[in-house]
């Protein structure tokens, strides 16, 4: 799965969204009012365990959908488990197991803390604004903040583009547009915090399943 996989120095000073003009600032390389927003969103991942629902969309460059799959996700500071309907990930902050459950083994890495994972919008969030640019775009009618992020370095996409609920933080979808036209959506709901989790819930359980195969590529 390796949908490992969470922008342009602000120009201008105020922008009138449909909600009405809002004030903006920028100080330097930081765009204020977008820093503003994504703390908020940043936030909400820092207090407990959370879990959400994503759902995740492939579209070509003619913005055809071809592919789609949702997952469910639980993360608690910087341990994630994902569940697909035939896989699951889990991470303990340090290494990844893969379970493919089709062909019944679990393969071992070391966790790539530079990897975007868009599935795990908590490290993206925390890590901004050492790998992006921020921008804010405008805050849409029913209240949904849209930032846009430009990798610092060199990507296979130009722009990470994020919509949060302004008024408490809620990341509501991202979107990963590719330099050939193609993006990927990322749309979130269900999301809880205060969830009860143990350390065990972001690990494979090898004595729960002793028939899976492990392959420690660490």
């Amino acid at each position: 799965m390796k949908r490992i996989l969470l922008l342009a120095l602000l120009i201008g000073s105020a922008l009138c969204s449909l909600m009405g003009q809002i004030s903006h600032s920028a100080n330097g390389d930081v765009d204020e009012n977008a820093a503003r927003i994504l703390k908020k969103a940043s936030d909400k991942f820092s207090k407990g365990s959370v879990s959400f629902t994503v759902t995740m969309i492939n579209k070509d460059s003619d913005k055809q959908e071809t592919a789609r799959q949702s997952a469910t996700v639980l993360y608690k500071g910087g341990k994630y488990r994902v569940e697909l309907p035939r896989q699951v990930l889990y991470s303990d902050g340090n290494s990844v197991w893969h379970w493919n459950k089709d062909a019944g083994e679990v393969t071992v890495n070391k966790l790539d803390k530079n990897d975007d994972d868009l599935m795990n919008p908590a490290t993206l969030l925390a890590n901004y604004s050492k790998n992006f640019r921020e921008k804010y775009i405008r805050t849409e009618e029913d209240g949904t903040a849209v930032i846009d992020l430009a990798p610092r370095g060199s990507k296979s996409y130009h722009k990470i583009r994020i919509f949060v609920a302004e008024k408490n933080g809620i990341v509501k979808g991202m979107e990963l547009h590719n330099y050939d036209g193609s993006r990927g959506e990322y749309h979130l709901s269900k999301f809880k915090s205060g969830v009860k989790s143990t350390d065990g819930d972001f690990i494979f359980d090898r004595q729960a399943n002793p028939a899976v195969e492990v392959i420690d590529m660490r």
